[in-house]
């Protein structure tokens, strides 16, 4: 297969880690950049050995296959549309939109242009959580049964130079942080098809205590704290919690239930991580060995596309995987609002776990 050349729009915090992830795959070769900001762009460029474009001329490069766009939740559906428009693939940052209906249309779109649509988080495919659905799909702890997920914390004005973006429209701890933990749950059990969601907003402001920002108030226009309960098509039922409000807890980050025993996971937003087992009767956790390598990265989802587009494959960090979860987190805003249960409409086939007996940085064609 040969090589798929990247562009990148979008050269801020979340840029680096995809240089670093896409560069351990033959099978895509990022060699061009754009932002908003062209100094950006630029400074970006000459540290990565990259050419630097404006957005517009590097959608009108003939040579570029897949652009990552990396830009804001708020823009990524607009942008995510010009790259189709453009005839390129394209791979966006989480969350695939902000609504259904923008989401919707980046989809439809590109279906109608013959053209592959993926989306982060590409985290699922590290080797933590694929250890976790090899557990389940070998059937070692049953059918789940139940689920639990749960990011807390106290928001990233403590540390992130454009925090304010976090607590406006298209932010906060669910749209933020809760596609890592949706998206590991529907990877490892399947689509949800019923939500329920309670949330609030804590602070009306949030003071910035990191160097760029330091002392500015952010005014806080979004759910804060969201707890959810979510109901499968499989069965099992997951409490969901993501949270800008809270300064600790012990938490593990998710755990499977089924009928014969019980998985912790590790972070979702990592690629590795300890998984731990408890079989019925055994009595205590023991340490399970991890089936799959976590020698992959941010840029693993990209590379699975690339193969994809190329084999004719189903991609697994897919537009529809991340609609998916896009409806779960409106109905979960929407359900808080009007107190009552949500219907999902979408779905969509499990995602294929990974075989096992793949080196470092592979995937399979």
């Amino acid at each position: 297969m040969r090589t798929l050349n990247v562009g990148l729009i979008g050269t801020g915090n979340i840029a680096p880690a995809y240089i670093r992830g896409c560069e351990s795959f033959d099978i895509i070769k990022i060699i061009a950049c754009a932002d908003i900001l062209v100094d950006r762009a630029r400074a970006f460029a000459a540290e990565h050995g990259l050419a630097a474009y404006s957005v517009d001329n590097l959608l009108a490069r003939d040579d570029i296959d897949i652009i990552v766009n990396l830009t804001i939740p708020a823009t990524h559906a607009d942008v995510s549309l010009q790259i189709i428009e453009a005839g390129k693939h394209v791979y966006s940052e989480k969350p695939l939109a902000i609504n259904r209906a923008d989401g919707a249309e980046v989809i439809h779109a590109a279906k109608s242009a013959g053209l592959r649509v993926g989306c982060a988080p590409d985290t699922f495919l590290g080797g933590g959580l694929q250890t976790v659905r090899k557990f389940i799909d070998d059937d070692i702890i049953g059918r789940p049964v139940a689920a639990t997920a749960v990011f807390m914390a106290h928001g990233p004005e403590a540390w992130h130079p454009n925090a304010g973006i976090f607590y406006l429209k298209g932010g906060g701890p669910l749209f933020d942080m809760g596609p890592y933990y949706l998206t590991a749950l529907v990877s490892l059990m399947g689509p949800v098809a019923r939500v329920a969601g309670s949330a609030r907003i804590t602070f009306p402001e949030r003071i910035a205590t990191s160097e760029a920002l330091m002392g500015q108030a952010l005014p806080v226009e979004v759910n804060t704290h969201i707890s959810s309960t979510l109901e499968f098509e499989c069965g099992a039922i997951a409490t969901v919690i993501t949270s800008f409000d809270i300064w600790g807890h012990h938490l593990p980050p998710i755990e499977i239930h089924g009928e014969k025993g019980s998985l912790s996971a590790p972070d979702p937003n990592r690629f590795d991580g300890d998984v731990q087992a408890l079989l019925g009767g055994a009595g205590e956790w023991v340490d399970v060995p991890l089936s799959h390598t976590i020698n992959i990265g941010r840029g693993a989802g990209v590379a699975d596309m690339a193969y994809a587009i190329q084999s004719g494959r189903p991609h697994r960090a897919s537009g529809d995987l991340a609609f998916h979860v896009l409806d779960i987190m409106c109905a979960l805003e929407e359900s808080a609002a009007r107190g009552e249960h949500i219907q999902i409409e979408s779905t969509l086939p499990q995602p294929t776990a990974l075989p096992t007996g793949l080196a470092d940085w592979e995937l399979d064609a």
